[in-house]
């Protein structure tokens, strides 16, 4: 093999084989260190060697047959639809973490009017999972039944929840710290000179709304010394349709700055401003949540809190795999800090101008 992979990788469009020197250059590693890959050899780091087969599949060849890895189980993933950014940001980053430690993912995406999570659930056990990752699922809703969940962890089956909480059910959950992102949000905006601001988020009923609200609620008595914000809160559908809904009330209501409980809810929120004439930022200011994929490059780039993807991600694969491995489960929240990103969507309030 001088300086072209075996014949099990793809050929490229014109017929010539992989060069060691392209893949090579794509993982940023010597010819000899792919070689060495290639052909199994010691003395590669564990970092390299994942760096190389990266490179190989980024350049959409084949593994030669010697690096497939034998899965060592299957794993549930559940979500909800994935027209929310976000949602496929969660999805990607959970199946490269388990790809990692060896196991196959089985991802059940959930749509309105479709397979509920009950048959999707129903549908993986029957598979033999070795175990299940909800993400925003019905943990996350208030007014729904606890006991499937604890049905799954009665039969032994190890599950991990994110985004959402319950302590009715007996399993590891893995959070956001919805309070402080509404708290950093509100911050951001009264440093800015805004005084009126409002919070425009989704249905009631769910966990993530209610912290959201605790967190906006703690900082607007302190910051502003608002004792009664309930007129600053708008609820509607986590969607740029609910957004603008929601933000057409709280504009209603002489909202300068609009803290929204998703990216989506802000876009919406910005279509609200411009329907009435308004500018971003010149005239009101809007915070999304989430920091999803593109979110950067829309006009204006949305300032936002950025949802610890990544770390919740590794920490759920982590937690599950432990149980799966012998660790006994426990009934804990594991929450992780969000974080402001400032970019072009607010500005100076009225304060500030005056």
């Amino acid at each position: 093999m001088e300086g072209e992979l075996n014949r099990t990788s793809r050929s490229r469009p014109d017929g010539a084989g992989v060069r060691l020197a392209d893949v090579a250059a794509q993982a940023g590693v010597s010819e000899a260190t792919v070689s060495r890959v290639l052909n199994g050899k010691p003395g590669v780091s564990q970092t390299t060697r994942q760096a190389v087969l990266t490179a190989l599949d980024l350049m959409g060849y084949e593994r030669p047959q010697r690096l497939r890895q034998r899965s060592n189980g299957l794993v549930g993933l559940v979500t909800p639809e994935l027209d929310n950014p976000i949602f496929p940001v969660f999805a990607q980053a959970i199946e490269k973490a388990l790809t990692q430690h060896g196991y196959t993912p089985v991802l059940c995406t959930q749509l309105p009017g479709g397979v509920p999570e009950d048959e999707f659930t129903e549908l993986l056990v029957d598979r033999g999972v070795d175990g299940i990752i909800f993400v925003s699922g019905l943990h996350a809703d208030t007014t729904a039944r606890m006991d499937r969940y604890s049905r799954l962890r009665e039969r032994g089956l190890p599950i991990v929840l994110l985004d959402g909480y319950s302590d009715r059910i007996d399993a590891p959950f893995i959070s956001p710290d919805d309070r402080a992102a509404a708290r950093l949000a509100v911050q951001h905006l009264v440093d800015l000179g805004h005084e009126r601001i409002g919070l425009a988020v989704g249905p009631g009923r769910f966990v993530p709304v209610i912290r959201k609200i605790e967190g906006f609620r703690q900082a607007m008595a302190q910051l502003l010394g608002v004792s009664d914000a309930d007129e600053l809160i708008s609820h509607s559908l986590f969607s740029v349709e609910g957004g603008q809904a929601a933000a057409a009330q709280l504009l209603e209501r002489g909202c300068t700055g609009i803290v929204c409980a998703s990216d989506l809810m802000a876009l919406g929120a910005i279509r609200a401003c411009r329907d009435r004439g308004l500018s971003v930022p010149g005239e009101v200011s809007v915070v999304g949540y989430d920091d999803s994929p593109l979110i950067a490059f829309t006009d204006p780039p949305l300032t936002t809190v950025r949802k610890p993807i990544g770390a919740m991600a590794s920490a759920a694969v982590a937690t599950l795999l432990e149980e799966i491995n012998g660790a006994r489960g426990r009934h804990i929240e594991l929450m992780f800090q969000a974080e402001l990103v400032v970019r072009g969507s607010t500005g100076s309030g009225p304060l500030v101008n005056r």
